[in-house]
């Protein structure tokens, strides 16, 4: 049960980190949006991009 509880927080705080990376970056609420549901790949992508 704990190896889903882990799983569940690790893609709510790839969420969270895509959407305020998102934020910061365009300063569009949109974006965030669309960014928080691509979660780790916007993550990964913004890293290799920037």
């Amino acid at each position: 049960m704990e190896k889903k509880q882990a799983v569940k927080t690790g893609i709510t705080f790839g969420s969270c980190l895509a959407m305020v990376i998102s934020y910061t970056t365009w300063h569009s609420v949109g974006w965030a949006i669309f960014h928080g549901l691509l979660s780790w790949a916007y993550v990964a992508y913004f890293v290799l991009r920037y």
